[in-house]
């Protein structure tokens, strides 16, 4: 028997161990019958793709991390010339991303740079696209129940193309597919479903059911990632990492801010490659001691549900700590950033879609100030 769904807000989430196997089974629940699996080669080396009980028309596993307009470009040929009629992301943020692209541009006429949100996209995306079911296998971006794909553009740029519309037929979210993740891994990702549920939470537009849902992600992720970094078998902590992202991303709603403004243009660099969930852990103490004084009642609802006591710098401090603790690098130049690296991030991230909804208004120069604090 195919399985209901475990909850249903913004989507259909099918959430539970072993549910991976049932991913076909749920595909016929929305009429596709000609699927396009959508992944990256290092889950198929890893034998991922046999363990979600799909027999694909097709396979494109031509993604890279940051996954760029040329490839969804690839990805749009494939699933044309198999005719298919639904798509299913396999992996982390990448896949799922380039997976939402790949649908949009189905039945939306390229370029894809014209339906990003900060070049007035929004109002040209339409429900007529193919259903996609998502099938997440880190838990950090929360991309599985999001409304935005982050695409690097032929221009260079890292974009967000954002619209309800983009949000994922269902999700399948399998703790079990996050067994065999890498400690390192596990602990940026995880990071970055921290600094989900931390910056929707601080956001100042109102909306109280999506703050609850973030405090409550943040307090998951907040008692389970060091567990889970530390014992790759403890399922437990496994499930709770996944629904903390899961959470965090059910609270995009409210927008991002100031880690992520950063941490966009910065993953868009062609060199180095840098990974998004580590940046945004370096990110988040720096971020948090620059928005406190504007938003003390929210860095005080976080400190009581972490166990901290304090303020703002109590809780940055806490963040720096936990990032140590999982070992994640403290600064930029740790990640092969250096000061050349940083001359037009300033500028790109006050044009970012995260910058709008950072509780602090930021400027140019407040950038570059905790960039180079960042660099270490």
């Amino acid at each position: 028997m195919s399985p209901a769904p475990t909850f249903s807000y913004l989507t259909d989430v099918f959430f539970g161990n072993g549910l991976a196997a049932s991913v076909g089974d749920i595909c016929q629940q929305f009429q596709i019958t000609r699927p396009l699996l959508v992944t990256d080669q290092g889950l198929v080396q890893l034998g991922m793709t046999e363990r979600i009980g799909l027999a694909p028309a097709a396979e494109f596993a031509d993604v890279e991390t940051n996954p760029t307009e040329s490839s969804v470009v690839r990805g749009v040929s494939v699933y044309r010339e198999s005719k298919c009629d639904g798509i299913v992301a396999l992996g982390g943020g990448s896949p799922i991303d380039c997976a939402k692209a790949i649908s949009l541009l189905a039945t939306h006429h390229e370029p894809l740079e014209q339906y990003a949100v900060i070049r007035g996209g929004l109002g040209l995306i339409t429900a007529d696209k193919p259903p996609l079911i998502a099938v997440p296998t880190t838990s950090g971006t929360g991309s599985e129940v999001g409304r935005a794909a982050l695409i690097t553009m032929n221009s260079g740029e890292k974009l967000g193309v954002i619209s309800k519309y983009m949000i994922p037929t269902a999700a399948v979210c399998d703790p079990e597919l996050t067994r065999d993740l890498p400690a390192q891994l596990t602990a940026a990702t995880g990071m970055d479903a921290i600094s989900h549920c931390v910056e929707t939470f601080c956001s100042p537009k109102y909306n109280p059911v999506a703050d609850a849902i973030a405090l409550d992600g943040l307090r998951r992720a907040w008692q389970a990632l060091p567990r889970a970094v530390d014992r790759q078998d403890d399922i437990e902590a496994r499930g709770e990492m996944m629904l903390a992202s899961t959470e965090g991303a059910l609270a995009f709603q409210k927008g991002l801010g100031m880690i992520h403004s950063l941490s966009h243009p910065l993953g868009a660099l062609a060199k180095p490659r840098l990974h998004h969930g580590t940046l945004n852990a370096v990110f988040l103490p720096h971020v948090i001691r620059y928005n406190s004084p504007e938003c003390p009642d929210k860095i005080a609802a976080m400190a009581e549900v972490m166990g901290v006591p304090g303020d703002g710098p109590d809780v940055a401090d806490a963040f720096a700590r936990l990032n140590a603790r999982i070992g994640l690098p403290g600064t930029l130049g740790e990640m092969g950033v250096a000061l050349e690296h940083l001359g037009a991030i300033p500028a790109a991230a006050m044009r970012d879609h995260s910058t709008p909804t950072n509780p602090r208004e930021m400027t140019e120069e407040d950038c570059r100030m905790v960039l180079e604090v960042a660099l270490g």
